[in-house]
């Protein structure tokens, strides 16, 4: 999920080297949008593996 991010990223920094400013604001708003979701999923499964704990073998 962040190596969308990075895409994203990478699109937004060339659109806007070109000029292309509307599609660089697009690219860069998709990358935070993608970035906060891939940081609540992270902090959602730390959460419920340490409700977990470890299983027994």
């Amino acid at each position: 999920m962040l190596g969308w991010v990075v895409t994203f990223l990478v699109v937004a920094l060339i659109a806007g080297l070109l000029g292309f400013g509307g599609i660089a604001g697009a690219s860069i708003e998709i990358a935070k949008i993608i970035f906060f979701i891939a940081i609540v999923l992270f902090l959602v499964s730390a959460v419920i593996s340490i409700f977990r704990g470890r299983s027994r073998v």
